[in-house]
């Protein structure tokens, strides 16, 4: 499976975000104003797949730059789900010096495996926090 990590919401079609976003169990009651604002307002990162020219993955981070970033609304399309898109798009958001020693906050209630291999720790069951002394 050829794919490319893309960087920044320029280079995604909002409405192939919407149609990622209202696909998951967080997100499918947003409206499509508020999925726009909340990418307006963020740093974007997406999963394209070259050979089929779709974007497959998106997420998204909010941050001070300083002290704190919170990665949310990452999904993978579920016909492409258990490709290790998920696990490239979180690497390579992680590997951003943009968010080098920062703590980083995220919430999930089904994922906490995936976000483990990154050093991301469970505080309440949903909650999970990185770097958690900055």
């Amino acid at each position: 499976m050829k794919y490319r990590i893309l960087d920044g919401k320029e280079t995604m079609d909002i409405q192939d975000i919407i149609r990622l976003l209202k696909s998951t169990y967080w997100a499918s009651q947003r409206s499509d104003e508020q999925i726009e604002k909340s990418v307006l307002n963020s740093s974007c990162y997406g999963v394209y797949l070259e050979d089929e020219e779709k974007l497959v993955g998106f997420g998204r981070v909010i941050s001070d730059y300083a002290t704190t970033y919170y990665l949310c609304d990452v999904v993978i399309d579920t016909e492409y789900q258990h490709n290790g898109l998920g696990t490239a798009l979180v690497s390579y958001i992680e590997s951003l010096p943009e968010y080098a020693g920062l703590r980083g906050i995220l919430i999930t209630r089904d994922a906490h495996s995936l976000y483990r291999r990154f050093g991301y720790e469970v505080l309440d069951g949903r909650v999970m926090v990185r770097n958690l002394n900055c």
